[in-house]
């Protein structure tokens, strides 16, 4: 069985999530740690758990998101895992950094690419990777059935969805992703989002504005 650990990391405040198991194995998601003592409370919470990091996942790559992934990768000899439609936000995210006075060493290695329907595993316990664009074009969610919740990155929040202003986006697709893939879930699937507080399918099916046809 999973346990999440939840970080709310740079002046973007996007969460970072670790999910680990009773074998200690690790799964880090969206690793957004921009400063030093960010980088340092992650390896902390890592060594003080004695967890096992096995996978890097990005839900999608804009900057944000992706602060943590060089030093997660050489921390740990792992390779980010990610949608093929995400690469060009990848290699732009440095770009973006300067437009928002934040600068920073981007990850530039080998990946692994995942789309709709892989399995992510750490021990016994797994994740389903659905293909939700919209917010950017190679968005991802992870979902774990077994223990009803989904990591959406940026494509669902708390009464409200990802934005779609940024290059790549787009509001029908990112509708119609939540729509088909996300309002279809158990009614008690839990919601982590990329930022702010987790909500649930119930909750946003009949709460969320934007949804309301």
């Amino acid at each position: 069985m999973f346990q999440l650990q939840t970080f709310e990391f740079s002046p973007i405040q996007e969460n970072t999530y670790l999910l680990y198991n009773e074998l200690n194995d690790c799964i880090i998601i969206d690793p957004g740690c921009y400063f030093e003592e960010e980088r340092a409370l992650l390896m902390t919470f890592i060594q003080s758990n004695n967890l096992n990091p096995v996978l890097l996942l990005n839900t999608h790559c804009h900057l944000d998101h992706v602060f943590g992934n060089k030093f997660v990768a050489e921390k740990y000899g792992l390779i980010p895992h990610i949608h093929p439609l995400e690469k060009k936000l990848l290699e732009y995210a440095p770009t973006s950094g300067l437009m928002y006075n934040m600068p920073f060493d981007n990850y530039s290695g080998e990946l692994a690419y995942i789309d709709e329907g892989s399995i992510l595993k750490a021990g016994e316990d797994e994740l389903e990777a659905i293909f939700t664009p919209g917010h950017s074009p190679g968005s991802l969610s992870f979902y774990c059935k077994k223990q009803s919740f989904i990591i959406s990155g940026d494509v669902l929040f708390q009464r409200s969805v990802g934005r779609t202003d940024l290059p790549g986006g787009d509001h029908a697709t990112l509708i119609r992703s939540i729509q088909e893939k996300l309002m279809i879930l158990p009614d008690e699937t839990i919601v982590h989002s990329g930022h702010g507080p987790s909500t649930t399918v119930i909750a946003e099916r009949n709460g969320n504005p934007f949804l309301r046809s």
